[in-house]
């Protein structure tokens, strides 16, 4: 497989992950899974636990926080990769939490996506379907994690929507 890139958005628990994972082992290559999330407290220790347990074996994990693109490209130098970054949502909220400029690191990573070599899977949520958040930080995460989306999704060769375990194309249309 050459060089395919895909986004795949959905709400909590809409099988967003284990659609990546589906789709990065039927590409051919080295699985790598890059992870965004950071343990910060008991729930989310667990909530990566599943996650590892549900992958399996034969991933390769990365953890990647904050410098993601930085963990992309040093992956260009490994044999045959393919890798699941999971998840963009998790690296917004790092980065908004540290006060970083997420616009300048969302173009950064649009710009990897658009000339990716590898095959390259990216899971995101998508926010913006809700109520509008009744708090300053909230309005920026939802808005940021939306610009973020539109970015990646204009770069990406593929955007799968997932919703109740069901994935719709919306990129490329037919």
């Amino acid at each position: 497989m050459g060089r395919k890139t895909c986004l795949i958005l959905g709400g909590a628990r809409s099988g967003k992950s284990s659609h990546g994972e589906k789709l990065a082992r039927q590409a051919a290559g080295n699985l790598h899974y890059v992870a965004t999330a950071e343990a910060l407290d008991a729930e989310m220790e667990a909530r990566i636990a599943r996650h590892k347990a549900a992958r399996g074996e034969g991933w390769q994990t990365h953890e990647a926080p904050l410098d993601l693109v930085a963990c992309l490209e040093g992956l260009v130098r490994t044999e045959r990769p393919v890798v699941l970054v999971d998840c963009l949502t998790l690296w917004a909220t790092n980065l908004i939490l540290r006060d970083m400029d997420i616009g300048r690191a969302g173009d950064g990573l649009a710009g990897f996506v658009a000339d990716c070599p590898y095959p390259l899977f990216l899971v995101a949520n998508e926010v913006g379907l809700g109520i509008v958040p009744d708090n300053a930080l909230a309005r920026k995460f939802r808005d940021e994690a939306g610009l973020l989306n539109q970015k990646v999704a204009a770069a990406a060769d593929t955007v799968i929507f997932m919703a109740a375990g069901l994935p719709m194309t919306m990129k490329p249309t037919s």
